[in-house]
């Protein structure tokens, strides 16, 4: 059939349909650009069997070896199922750019009557004018969406990474915290034996005694609740990490890093962050791909239905000649009742609202920024404080103690009493370390985006508070 009434829409709609086509990595790059450059990580989209085999490689490599907490996050990059989730959303994203930059197909329909002896056939084909009038301007959307989409994965990625790095010094902190308390617990067993002891000989009192019978008991608890935190840690970062059934042995450190000499100095950390946050970059693309809507819906506010359709109609009678028709058929609607206003308005508000929502989050990063290079800073202070002062302090009163308890000038009481506080110097130290690194890591995520929705949590949210030091009895 050729219908010249609706031969151009076919050839148009030809010539479109091979504009659009499908990326070779479904729009990872932009994922993998952004994770580097912000973290120095690599990610992986698994969708073949020898992608798989390739990450599974991997993953063995970095199981092989006590994992710190950049091999990590590394290895959730890679491993990590609900990440691969989320990559899956970009390739579907993908799939409505392309489907959006297609023109629309157009309808055929036949149709055959008959009845006294007459029949009569029509065939049309319709095509949609206005949706290839504004294809390009669809197109444009489209891939401003689908670019959204892509800092949305990435954002996903990091979101990811500050998630494990949290729970690897959460899990690697309780473990020293472990460590600490089994040593104390040794100690305190030997004490109370020998507190027993003196007793049985008369050489010590009921109520000194049951002093140190109750630190013991003390200690045992707080050991406890210690492993606990330990086990539930290392199952969180487990989760994180996507590890299970045989994988589950993995090996961290039994101790936090070292502080550095000294603190990182960022004199432009608001700059920083407004100009790498990935999630006021989706805010920003959320804008531009606003206001390219708002100006299509103000071109068609008057035109939302045109169609075109070519129409070859044949009738046969019996008493006469064959009978054909060729022609076309136009249909639009008329803006009697909605001239396209509520549309319009719809639009426009949605653009304001967005405005303000960037607005909002600017304002919110610079001070999520601010705030988090304060707690970098002063965990940095407080933890290097109990490193240079009050633990080497605690040592010496620790061997001044022992030296006077050898030549008798002080007894067993007060040399216990010095244990304690020693113990809970050392746990305070052990907090204050683990504080620092947590906001070593909110610094970072507050720079490059990631973190939770509310903005970065203080250092202590993450981890679980360890059992509270012991004091004086």
């Amino acid at each position: 059939m050729r219908y010249l009434a609706i031969a151009p829409i076919l050839l148009l709609t030809s010539a479109l349909a091979g504009c659009a086509s499908f990326s070779p990595d479904s729009g990872m790059g932009v994922v993998s650009d952004v994770t580097e450059k912000a973290i120095g990580k690599d990610v992986a989209f698994v969708r073949t069997q020898d992608e798989a085999a390739t990450v599974d490689a991997a993953v063995k490599r970095l199981l092989a070896r006590n994992l710190t907490a950049d091999a990590a996050v590394q290895l959730a990059l890679l491993n990590n199922k609900g990440l691969q989730a989320a990559y899956n959303e970009l390739a579907l994203a993908e799939t409505d750019l392309v489907a959006d930059s297609l023109p629309p197909n157009p309808t055929f329909s036949a149709s055959r009557i008959t009845g006294g002896g007459a029949s009569e056939v029509e065939r049309q084909v319709v095509g949609d004018i206005l949706a290839l009038a504004t294809l390009p301007a669809r197109s444009e959307i489209a891939r401003e969406r689908f670019r959204q989409a892509q800092l949305k994965a990435a954002l996903a990625t990091l979101r990811l990474a500050a998630e494990v790095r949290r729970s690897h010094i959460a899990a690697v902190a309780a473990n020293e915290t472990v460590a600490l308390l089994t040593d104390a617990k040794a100690t305190a067993e030997s004490t109370a034996q020998l507190a027993k002891k003196l007793g049985e000989t008369g050489g010590m009192n009921k109520l000194d005694q049951a002093r140190e019978q109750v630190f013991y008991a003390e200690i045992t608890a707080d050991l406890a609740s210690a492993r606990q935190n330990a086990a539930s840690s290392r199952e969180r970062l487990a989760r994180l990490l996507g590890l299970w059934d045989g994988d589950l042995g993995f090996r961290i450190p039994n101790q936090l890093p070292a502080l550095p000499k000294r603190p990182l100095d960022q004199p432009s950390i608001e700059v920083a962050a407004v100009g790498h946050r990935v999630d006021l970059q989706i805010a920003r693309m959320e804008i531009v791909a606003l206001a390219k809507a708002l100006d299509l819906t103000d071109e068609t506010r008057f035109v939302t239905l045109l169609d075109v359709a070519g129409i070859d109609r044949r009738t046969r009678d019996p008493e006469g000649p064959p009978f054909r028709e060729r022609g076309f058929d136009v249909q639009f609607q008329i803006p009697i009742f909605d001239g396209g206003e509520v549309r319009v308005r719809q639009a426009a508000e949605t653009y304001r609202q967005a405005m303000n929502r960037l607005t909002e989050k600017a304002i919110n990063v610079r001070s999520e920024a601010r705030d988090a290079y304060r707690v970098y800073r002063s965990a940095y202070d407080i933890a290097s404080h109990y490193q240079r002062e009050v633990l080497p302090l605690r040592q010496i009163i620790t061997e001044e103690m022992q030296l006077r308890f050898s030549s008798m000038q002080v007894d067993v009481f007060a040399l216990l009493t010095e244990a304690r506080q020693r113990l809970a110097s050392l746990r305070a130290a052990i907090d204050a370390k683990r504080d620092f690194w947590l906001a070593q890591s909110d610094l970072q995520t507050a720079i490059n985006g990631g973190g939770p929705a509310g903005g970065p949590s203080t250092p202590s949210s993450v981890a679980s508070a360890a059992p509270a030091a012991g004091g004086d009895h």
